[in-house]
């Protein structure tokens, strides 16, 4: 069942809002989502929080720049997802900027996988040291490689770990840790994306060579803010909190799309998926261009993607767009079948009594779980956990949550209850990871289900679509879908959705999912259609709905995307 509820719009803000200049629907958006005063809307550059409030990140700079300056290789370990590749091409271009040509030697190495395990493993480090690096420098992990920087610290590799994930009690023993999560560390932005992490750490890098005169006519300052587009990317594709920094940092990515100023890989991905760079939303880069790098890291090596990133050659940047186009279609190809057998599972299990639902499947790819797993969550309004099999008798899990129960808090609980259960695990709030024995994955369901009936309340497993309430037909246009477009829309400040009571003047079903109609509110007759629908309307529906354009042939009218439908009686 799902509950629409309109936000509270404090009006005493709305009308300071208007009266500071802003547009009335958008000063009734803002307020709604905690925004008081337009000052909070400035997205320049010059808003960022300073680096130095970052906790380490002055030393960390120091680091790198005694590194270059003695020209040491330089390994980055990544993740192998969007947030993780964007991270790396970021130290990557700004390293190699900063090192000049015949300086430090900049590398990379990301985990397979399918191979290796996440985060900077004791495995992963013997493997990196066999290109001989001075310092390793995570990105996007690390925060929880006790095993792996021990490791490294046994090798005599310095170590520098740069990430955003919530840290255990115990950190790594590396040489500097940079993650505004870590304890003691004050900088207010706790919802940073790896990718703005390291983009944080070239920040204070390039001003700390600044102070040793570093820069010169043979070796000049890079111009950080080129790396925009890529920390918008990552930071909108891993779905973290879009605080006020955050909004900046995206706002000034998308600024830089829209006028032409892409990375050539950005720009490929892009032309590949049928976009234009120039029209670039936070939609685009969470569903259209995320989707497609992080297919790479999925069902393949996310060198590729990482490689799209930091090439310059045009060609080659539009032919690898194009592998990761084609992997892309193969993961939604692999993610249809999976959640055929998901639903099929799902029919044997009883469900509608749990609060926390676990699947496993011997036959689904790990690469898509997490897909699966967010894809069932979204059907059942229920934690979820989609388990693939692994190697040496393990299965590894990915996990989705809902609001009310931070899922790595949850699995820290099955740990403490079961100790030895779980043999690795990780995240955040909202996704989370988990690996254990095939031969335990029935405690953990029975353990996992047991939590999440004491964590989440009756009213949490009831799904809430919170909407902006009823909009009025004169803002049933094209200019009021350019204004929100031009906006910076993400998770915890969410793009705006209305409801309102519709007559449906006519349907059809398109390709056998897909809900055609024509909708008249009062005098207003409009176009509408909800994608994989569920339930056929009568004559009467209450909608929530996006606003959208439809472009046919040329012609753009306003459109409604429909979120959900009641029948109204």
């Amino acid at each position: 069942m799902t509950q629409l509820k309109s936000r509270r719009v404090p009006p005493r803000i709305q009308w300071q809002l208007e009266q500071q200049g802003i547009p009335p629907l958008l000063a009734r958006i803002y307020a709604a989502r905690g925004i008081q005063s337009k000052s909070e809307l400035d997205y320049e550059l010059k808003s960022l929080l300073p680096p130095a409030q970052l906790t380490h990140a002055t030393e960390a700079a120091v680091l790198l720049a005694d590194a270059l300056a003695a020209q040491a290789k330089i390994l980055i370990v990544a993740d192998y997802d969007c947030d993780g590749a964007t991270a790396c091409a970021v130290g990557i271009r700004a390293l190699r900027a900063m090192a000049g040509e015949g300086g430090a030697k900049i590398d990379y190495l990301v985990p397979n996988r399918f191979t290796f395990s996440y985060g900077l493993t004791p495995g992963i480090v013997d493997l990196a040291a066999t290109m001989s690096p001075n310092l390793i420098v995570t990105v996007d992990n690390g925060i929880a490689s006790l095993e792996g920087v021990a490791r490294a610290n046994e090798l005599g590799i310095t170590t520098l770990i740069t990430d955003h994930h919530l840290p255990a009690d115990e950190l790594p023993a590396a040489n500097c840790i940079v993650n505004p999560n870590q304890p003691g560390c004050e900088f207010p932005s706790k919802c940073i994306a790896g990718v703005g992490v390291m983009f944080y750490v070239m920040l204070a890098l390039r001003a700390e060579l600044r102070q040793r005169g570093w820069f010169n006519a043979e070796r000049q300052e890079p111009n950080l803010g080129a790396l925009l587009d890529l920390v918008a990317l990552g930071t909108v594709a891993d779905v973290v909190k879009l605080d006020r920094n955050n909004r900046i940092l995206v706002n000034q990515g998308i600024k830089r799309m829209r006028a032409g100023q892409l990375t050539p890989g950005l720009r490929a991905i892009f032309r590949a998926a049928g976009r234009e760079p120039a029209k670039a939303t936070s939609l685009d880069l969470g569903f259209i261009v995320g989707p497609r790098l992080n297919a790479a890291g999925r069902l393949s090596d996310m060198s590729l993607g990482i490689e799209a990133l930091i090439t310059d050659d045009e060609s080659r940047a539009l032919n690898i767009a194009q592998q990761l186009d084609a992997l892309n279609r193969e993961r939604k190809d692999i993610e249809s079948g999976m959640q055929d057998s998901a639903l099929i599972l799902l029919e044997t299990l009883e469900t509608n009594d749990s609060a926390g639902v676990v699947l496993f499947d011997p036959e689904w790819h790990q690469g898509v779980i997490g897909i699966l797993a967010s894809r069932i969550k979204e059907k059942l309004h229920r934690p979820v956990f989609a388990f693939a099999r692994g190697d040496n008798g393990e299965i590894k899990g990915s996990g989705r949550s809902i609001p009310g129960l931070h899922l790595r808090d949850a699995l820290d609980l099955v740990s403490k209850r079961h100790p030895g259960l779980l043999l690795r695990f990780g995240g955040h709030a909202m996704a989370a990871g988990a690996t254990m024995r095939e031969t335990d994955f029935l405690r953990f369901r029975e353990l996992f289900g047991q939590i999440a009936s004491e964590l989440l309340a009756p009213a949490d497993l009831t799904r809430t679509l919170e909407t902006d309430g009823n909009l009025e037909s004169r803002f049933f246009s094209i200019n009021t879908v350019n204004l929100l477009e031009n906006e910076v829309w993400g998770q915890g400040f969410p793009a705006p959705i209305f409801e309102d009571e519709f007559i449906v003047e006519s349907q059809r079903i398109l390709k056998e999912k897909h809900l055609k109609m024509r909708l008249r509110k009062d005098e207003l007759r409009i176009d509408a259609i909800q994608f994989n629908f569920s339930l056929s309307p009568g004559t009467k529906i209450r909608a929530a709905y996006r606003l959208a354009i439809n472009d046919y042939n040329g012609v753009q009218t306003p459109q409604l995307m429909i979120e959900h439908i009641e029948q109204c009686f």
